[in-house]
């Protein structure tokens, strides 16, 4: 029978260490034309939404998709299929695995883009998603110190003390954005702001930026000078930044940049274009979220969850 995996079972089974190594071998494999991604689709109706997103992995044997409705805070879930008989292996429910896929998808990009003695973190948003981004990019950097900041003073203060407790590293919350964001190597923007959260000008040279907080053209979490300032420009993929990347969209159109000059993270990751030319490059990675990250991680979670025998059986298929 297929599994069920729940939260419980995901947060069992799937590590920030597991994450990194699935996402970055799909967008190898993806390179390779062994994998096929179909970028988000949105379907509105009264008040609400449906969102789903479907890939193919050719190496692992699978194929699936997610789908989700409103806000994305509830009934999140990952479908998995076998792509040799159809047959349904897995339901996944996916809110934490988004969270840990999306931090590993920024932490691939940083151990690609970043300045090798990358050492200071400026993370701007301490939401949830903002935990697993700063995993990520401390899983793959020797990080000294971080710095924290969002708009309510009570939670970035909760969030540098939980994060400095987990990571075992000097975690500090600051009072504005412009702190957060000078000196430091590594800026990572998660919110779900309309509009600019920094300023381009505040970032030194060498800086690495990982933008993942918006998926929507109405949304840009970084300014045109940001844009202009940056030598390298990675998408985790450009037909699907084309629709959701409101701060590339936003700068194509006043010509602050072309859609030519964004490559893709699987070419980075494949070694066929470099993640930066020299240590004062400013770079930048726009994370939007792939289905692709969805189905291999599914895919790694069906396959430990069924050797340490994990998961509810679902009647009415076999695998």
């Amino acid at each position: 029978m297929a599994l069920y995996l729940t939260e419980a079972d995901v947060m069992q089974l799937f590590t920030m260490e597991d994450a990194l190594r699935v996402v970055e071998d799909a967008f190898r494999d993806w390179d390779q034309g062994l994998a096929t991604n179909r970028p988000r689709q949105r379907i509105r109706i009264g008040r609400g939404h449906l969102q789903t997103m479907s890939a193919a992995y050719a190496s692992k044997g699978v194929m699936g998709f997610k789908a989700y409705a409103s806000g994305g805070r509830s009934g999140m879930l990952v479908n998995l299929y076998s792509a040799e008989n159809g047959e349904l292996l897995a339901i996944v429910e996916a809110s934490y695995l988004g969270a840990v896929r999306t931090g590993a998808a920024s932490g691939v990009a940083t151990r690609y883009m970043a300045r090798q003695d990358a050492s200071v973190v400026g993370v701007i948003g301490t939401g949830n998603q903002a935990r697993t981004q700063l995993a990520a990019v401390c899983a793959v950097r020797a990080i000294r110190e971080v710095k924290a900041f969002s708009r309510t003073a009570g939670k970035r203060e909760a969030f540098a003390r939980e994060m400095a407790a987990a990571l075992a590293l000097p975690v500090r919350a600051v009072d504005s954005a412009e702190e957060c964001a000078r000196g430091s190597h590594i800026v990572v923007t998660i919110t779900n702001s309309l509009g600019p959260v920094f300023q381009g000008e505040w970032l030194s040279e060498g800086t690495h930026v990982n933008a993942a907080g918006s998926n929507h053209w109405m949304r840009r979490e970084l300014d045109e000078a940001t844009i202009k300032r940056c030598a390298v420009i990675v998408a985790d993929d450009v037909e699907d930044a084309r629709i959701e990347c409101g701060e590339l969209i936003w700068a194509v159109e006043r010509g602050a940049m072309r859609w030519e000059q964004v490559r893709e993270l699987r070419e980075i990751v494949s070694g066929r274009c470099p993640g930066r030319l020299n240590d004062q490059d400013i770079t930048l990675f726009e994370s939007q979220g792939l289905a692709i990250e969805d189905v291999a991680a599914a895919e790694h979670l069906y396959r430990v969850a069924r050797k340490r025998g994990l998961g509810q059986g679902l009647p009415g298929s076999n695998t």
